[in-house]
């Protein structure tokens, strides 16, 4: 029985696999695809992935159900919990110039098998979010006609009622999806273009809404009669808050984009932050806006600002704001199209899927083949689906994405850089001073002890600190520390954080409820993993990090990226076990997907040295000896010995 078992050397091997990094090209502006895409494209771009049907529907869902007028709290902190996430994303473009986004970032940082996995879910978060906005889309253009569209198709086609399918199919809905595919599929410029249309519509829309809104504005709608400006107190808020947060998730098309783009290493950090930040102001004066208009309590969920235009006597501005929404829309469309395909190319392109999806046209540029597949996949999700259900199954695969990326940013600052080496000492420096100590070509004699302890200090003074490397401040009190790998412990010091966020925030959402914990204990473990999550945090900030100036650089790391994954664990953790239970089994597909295929077609599993073959030769010599050679089957060289014929001939017996 003990010979089936794995040895441990092979299962070393084999984690190994499963956590080894991309070999990033020592030219990583080189790419196959074209780079035309501008700072106010990709600005644009980012805009038209997080101003779509939110604005028109969410600030009225959050306002009326959940937060109040308060909502425009909730939007601010939203927006500065989504700032934390933008910028991780901001140094990560800026850094590795290549399309793939979260999972490009994972890969060249963390491992290969977790780059898979976030990259296997952001797939279904942008099929499914593509396709629940192209059923927003057909149902809001549908209610402008009084539903003709959907009271036609139900006669002459037919009614459903068969769990996870919809009513009806949705004919317009698959339609707009394909149109946009065909859109997509003539470059990134006509995209770009396109994407530019849409989006300065539906900002003159917004605009006319902002000016219109504040001459109808009563500031009475806030008052104490009409319920007052926070009715449901800050817990109504911190909800809003975990509501509005997913308002803000369609800016990392910027980070898939960055391959596309003539200067990534300004474009992206500026895009990213131009376009959160407009997005954000617009959002907030928004919900201004619409808790002004008309009180907050008789918000219309599915259409606010078009019902709130519409009872105030402006019926042709409820018209105007609607064709603003299906623009918008447009732009979520465009974005999630424009993403989906390139992503799917990165995880082709290094071997973890599929081949095929890997073939960029010569013509457009862009990898035309994922872009026609995964277009009418989403087209058929629009079709047939009932995707009311699966919708908040596009939370966890983002915030999986943001927590993931906010580790990979510590880790990646704390590692030395690709060939980072000891600088040697320069030639044509002049011979130190008598005084300072001796020559090049002269000893010295240390008599004592405590001059060679002089000695030492003097050197490790002088010895410039890689990152990875415990700061020299602290090597009196840390010195065990140092006889670690640079970035060993760093490494460790992550995953023992991510470890005490995700316990500290199981503490704080089902201590009370699910867990039913005594106040001692609650307070006790509370405490615990408070401390372990700060000590991890202590104990990575003790070591050097990267300082370059070259790109942009998220500022105060380690604790802005563990402020966003505390943050980023607790929001998961919030959301129903129906939503877990599907992230398990789409889990278990992508490992099938992963063990069957991409780990034996993964690049760098090409890259890795292969075990030589050693085959031993027995040659008996006319005197009657016995001599045998060790060689290898296919080099000339010994690597069973480690040495060349001529040492190996000296071993002979």
């Amino acid at each position: 029985m003990a010979r089936w078992l794995p040895r441990s050397t092979d299962l070393t091997r084999f984690c190994q696999k499963l956590n080894r990094v991309k070999t990033l090209e020592d030219d990583m502006m080189e790419t196959s695809f074209n780079r035309c895409l501008s700072t106010i494209d990709l600005t644009l771009l980012g805009i038209g992935g997080m101003v779509g049907s939110g604005l028109y529907v969410l600030t009225g869902t959050v306002a009326k159900d959940i937060a109040g007028p308060a909502v425009i709290i909730s939007f601010i902190i939203a927006g500065f919990a989504s700032l934390l996430a933008a910028l991780c994303y901001a140094e990560f473009g800026a850094r590795v110039p290549k399309t793939g986004s979260a999972y490009m970032f994972t890969y060249v940082s963390v491992g290969e098998i977790w780059a898979f996995l976030i990259g296997w879910n952001v797939l279904l978060e942008y099929m499914i979010g593509g396709a629940a906005v192209a059923r927003a889309w057909s149902g809001y253009l549908d209610s402008i006609f009084n539903h003709k569209i959907k009271n036609f198709t139900e006669t002459h086609v037919g009614a459903w009622q068969v769990p996870f399918l919809a009513r009806y199919p949705d004919f317009l809905a698959a339609a707009i999806l394909l149109v946009a595919t065909a859109f997509i599929s003539f470059g990134a410029k006509v995209s770009s273009w396109l994407n530019h249309i849409f989006s300065a519509i539906s900002m003159g829309v917004i605009l006319f809404i902002l000016i219109m809104g504040f001459v109808l504005a009563q500031p009475k709608n806030w008052s104490t009669q009409e319920g007052g400006f926070a009715p449901y107190g800050l817990s109504g808020i911190m909800a809003g808050t975990a509501t509005c947060f997913y308002a803000f998730v369609g800016f990392d098309v910027i980070a898939a984009s960055s391959e596309e783009a003539r200067n990534p290493q300004r474009a992206v950090p500026r895009a990213i932050a131009f376009s959160l930040g407009l997005a954000t102001g617009a959002y907030i004066l928004v919900s201004v806006v619409l808790t002004l208009m008309v009180p907050w309590h008789t918000l219309d969920p599915d259409s606010a600002l078009a019902d709130a235009f519409y009872r105030r006597g402006y019926a042709w501005a409820g018209f105007l704001v609607a064709a603003g929404s299906i623009c918008a829309m447009n732009t979520v469309l465009l974005s999630n199209l424009f993403s989906l395909p390139r992503i799917v190319y990165a995880m082709a392109e290094d071997g973890l899927f599929f081949q095929v999806f890997s073939r960029v046209h010569p013509r457009t540029q862009v990898p035309v083949v994922g872009i026609v597949v995964f277009g009418l996949l989403m087209a058929l999700l629009a079709l047939v689906f009932d995707l009311e259900a699966l919708v908040q199954f596009l939370s966890i695969g983002t915030l999986l994405a943001y927590t993931f990326v906010a580790a990979s940013i510590i880790v990646l600052r704390f590692q030395q850089q690709k060939g980072d080496v000891p600088a040697p000492a320069a030639s044509g420096q002049p011979n130190p001073e008598p005084h300072e100590g001796p020559s090049r070509g002269e000893l010295k004699e240390y008599e004592s002890f405590s001059d060679k302890l002089q000695l030492v200090d003097r050197d490790k003074s002088k010895e410039q600190r890689k990152p990875g490397q415990l700061k020299a401040a602290f090597e009196p009190y840390l010195e065990f520390l140092s006889d670690f790998y640079p970035g060993e412990v760093v490494t460790v010091a992550v995953v023992t954080l991510m470890v005490s966020a995700i316990c500290l925030c199981s503490i704080l959402v089902f201590g009370n409820t699910h867990l039913h914990l005594p106040t001692w204990s609650y307070s006790l473990l509370l405490v615990l993993f408070s401390l372990g999550f700060l000590l991890s945090l202590l104990l990575i900030w003790v070591h050097e990090q990267q300082h370059s100036t070259q790109t942009f650089q998220i500022p105060l790391v380690p604790l802005s990226p563990a402020l966003s994954i505390i943050l980023n664990i607790y929001l998961m953790l919030k959301l129903s076990y129906m939503t877990w239970l599907r992230f398990a089994v789409w889990l278990l597909l992508g490992l099938l997907v992963y063990f069957g295929y991409g780990i034996w077609h993964s690049k760098e599993n090409l890259r890795e040295p292969r075990p030589q073959r050693v085959s031993a030769r027995y040659v008996v010599f006319p005197g009657g000896s016995l001599e045998e050679r060790v060689q290898a089957v296919q080099p000339s060289s010994h690597p069973a010995t480690g040495m060349p014929d001529s040492d190996t001939d000296d071993c002979k017996r």
